[in-house]
């Protein structure tokens, strides 16, 4: 298949900049995997395709305020780092900004030198290992220097740092929000819940390699990066005891479709499990256990709309793209939302 197969026409004035005043109240496009059909309902209509018995698959990852601004030194320009992956000892993988004056030996500063930090080694593929400096408890310094890791797309300033996390956030470690579940209130949950929906939550800590562009011409030479995710022992076995009694199993985002599809046996049964995962789900795909899937909308030409095909077929959701720009729907990480079922 091609890359260019997953394009589509998006203006970009559909591109969301902010979170709306309230969470549940954005779009909800509903789309039936198997014919194609499609409705227009709010996120708050989600309780009516949920049925008693079925569970939804909740990722906990809470995003890191991984984004710092600080200046070379000594007395050097301005610099960027975004942190990546904790590789241990106050050393992390991140990208910088910018990359040419920030080889191996570069010193940085930050908040006035309350963090300072040096490029220790320089990676394949342009990232940096880069050691911090500190007192006290690093994610403390991060949440008074830090900033939001909002994607590029988004021009402007996030006013309120918690509408970049989901309401069950739990594990920092994300470089970006599993933005599905952005859609959430806590009241909404509850009521799932009162109507007999189990939920179950994995983690999967959220780089950005998720949304690297795809280079290739042909989508099976894309490498992804790998992703750190977790599934507990009674998130296994509730999606056990789902299948067996004939209920749904239906992921919020497709972080959380990654993690358990990386670990399900080919039977589709769930043990508790954690490790890395590079997998790449694309049409031909064969879901071992997820049912529907609660997702936003996905970049052109990206392993996201990839993925979302490889569940509901790429004509199928092609087309409810192209409807959803028809209607004004709002897109990506602040926008609107799909259910695939």
């Amino acid at each position: 298949m091609k890359t260019s197969d997953f394009n589509y026409e998006l203006p970009p004035e559909l591109i969301a900049q902010t979170p709306i005043p309230q969470r549940d109240a954005s779009r909800l496009l509903v789309l039936n995997k198997n014919t194609g059909a499609w409705q227009h309902r709010h996120f708050y209509d989600l309780p009516e395709y949920l049925r008693p018995g079925d569970c939804l698959i909740l990722n906990n990852s809470r995003v890191l305020p991984a984004r710092l601004l600080g200046h070379r030194l000594p007395g050097g320009g301005a610099c960027e780092v975004l942190l990546l992956i904790d590789r241990g000892n106050k050393t992390w993988e991140c990208l910088v900004r910018p990359g040419k004056r920030m080889r191996t030996g570069a010193k940085l500063s930050f908040g006035d030198g309350e963090l300072t930090a040096e490029v220790v080694e320089e990676l394949p593929g342009g990232n940096r290992l880069v050691r911090f400096d500190y007192e006290g408890i690093f994610l403390e310094v991060l949440e008074r220097l830090g900033k939001m890791p909002l994607p590029p797309y988004i021009k402007e300033e996030l006013q309120d740092q918690e509408r970049y996390q989901t309401v069950y956030s739990k594990v920092n470690g994300s470089a970006a929000a599993p933005t599905a579940g952005l859609h959430f209130t806590q009241e909404l949950l509850d009521q799932v819940s009162a109507m007999g929906v189990k939920l179950g939550y994995v983690t999967l800590h959220v780089g950005l390699g998720t949304f690297r562009p795809v280079k290739e011409d042909e989508i099976e030479g894309h490498e992804m990066h790998s992703e750190y995710c977790v599934i507990p022992q009674e998130t296994a076995d509730l999606i056990n005891e789902t299948k067996k009694n004939g209920g749904r199993v239906i992921c919020v985002g497709t972080t959380s479709c990654r993690t358990i599809e990386s670990w399900a046996a080919e039977d589709g049964t769930m043990t508790a499990s954690a490790g890395w995962t590079d997998i790449f789900i694309y049409p031909g795909y064969r879901f071992k256990v997820l049912d529907g899937l609660i997702t936003n909308f996905h970049l052109p030409e990206s392993t996201l709309i990839m993925l979302v095909s490889a569940l509901a077929g790429r004509e199928h959701v092609l087309a409810a793209y192209q409807e959803a720009v028809k209607e004004r729907y709002h897109f990506f990480s602040f926008g609107d939302a799909m259910l695939i079922l």
